[in-house]
């Protein structure tokens, strides 16, 4: 399971804006581009966003060009726009 840490925007402050990411896995870490980590997240890849009580599950929204959000569930603080930006 990769846990997204960090994000970057560009162009603006929305899911769409988000360009690179940082990531979490067990004791690695690493950064990736928008599209490798949507590309990723298509073939299997589980991420997510830590919170308090439970992680989140990162999802690829179809659009042009696709994008990362996490799943709904009425919690603003769990989404990966609330991460730390670098």
């Amino acid at each position: 399971m990769r846990y997204i840490t960090h994000i970057h925007l560009e162009g603006g402050v929305l899911h769409e804006h988000i360009t690179r990411l940082r990531w979490k896995e067990g004791a690695a870490t690493g950064e990736a581009s928008r599209a490798e980590l949507v590309q990723w997240v298509l073939n299997g890849g589980d991420a997510r966003v830590e919170a308090r009580a439970l992680d989140v599950k990162v999802a690829v929204v179809d659009a042009t060009p696709p994008y990362l959000r996490t799943k709904a569930n009425g919690i603003s603080t769990d989404n990966l726009l609330e991460l730390p930006r670098f």
